[in-house]
């Protein structure tokens, strides 16, 4: 894997809703291999920018390409066959099944028998089904979700919801994974094996990951670089080091520490 691959190359991108900009000429690439966060005060513009990478949103104006496919021009349910693959803020699972078959469900951009297949299960259907089910299964063992397998996932902790949101994510094995603050509603312990998980599929899968998150222990601690964002315009990007220095995002967003 060449580090200086650009497999996400946003340019120049604007969103607006009538008067209101909530993107204002966004620029900056992400490299295969790397952890990047997006970080910023409430209403920075942070999942506008998510929502236009899977074209939840259309850019007013500017581009955004994926490994040479220009995203704005890619219909919506195209682009997770592409490689990428988003976990949401606010969890959006299928809340009366269990996690397995919420894993299960997102396979279906892998699925190729047709409906004769399907219904007399067997040969290609039969052999999709097999190996869908054990690619998922191994997602349970990675995220060590073995005692909730069969659990509703409605039922479940929030702290648990997201860590299915996040294999749901991983069973649709994307090249770019987009993760909307991961750890939003979580305990101190949820946090911890989150960020134990995310460091895990960036290392041990190779996925790239552009984060969005409020932890600035965690941003610091596992970004490789970090876009800082504020009032719709990145106001700074760099390695955590320089971002931690930078007065603008000192200003806007980190703040200084008071003097006794």
């Amino acid at each position: 894997m060449d580090p200086r691959h650009v497999i996400l190359s946003v340019q120049h991108v604007s969103l607006s809703f009538g008067g209101i900009l909530a993107l204002n000429d966004v620029s900056f690439q992400v490299h295969e291999g790397e952890i990047m966060a997006i970080i910023g005060p409430n209403g920075a513009g942070k999942t506008s920018l998510l929502n236009c990478l899977n074209h939840f949103y259309h850019p007013t104006s500017g581009d955004i390409f994926f490994d040479g496919h220009n995203l704005t021009r890619v219909a919506p349910h195209r682009i997770a066959r592409l490689g990428i693959a988003r976990t949401f803020q606010h969890t959006a699972l299928y809340t009366g099944l269990s996690t397995l078959d919420n894993l299960m469900a997102a396979r279906h951009i892998h699925m190729n028998a047709g409906m004769l297949d399907c219904v007399w299960y067997w040969g290609r259907a039969r052999r999709e089904d097999i190996e869908h089910r054990r690619v998922v299964e191994e997602i349970i063992d990675f995220l060590e979700m073995e005692h909730i397998r069969k659990a509703i996932v409605g039922a479940l902790p929030h702290g648990l919801r997201k860590r299915v949101e996040l294999g749901r994510a991983l069973a649709m094995e994307p090249r770019l994974l987009l993760l909307d603050e991961p750890m939003t509603g979580m305990n101190l312990e949820e946090k911890e094996d989150m960020a134990r998980f995310i460091l895990d599929v960036h290392e041990r899968k190779g996925v790239t990951i552009l984060l969005i998150e409020h932890d600035m222990g965690l941003v610091m601690d596992i970004a490789d670089r970090v876009v800082v964002l504020d009032f719709g315009t990145k106001i700074a990007e760099g390695t955590p080091e320089e971002i931690r220095s930078d007065e603008a995002v000192i200003n806007a967003y980190l703040g200084k520490a008071e003097v006794a």
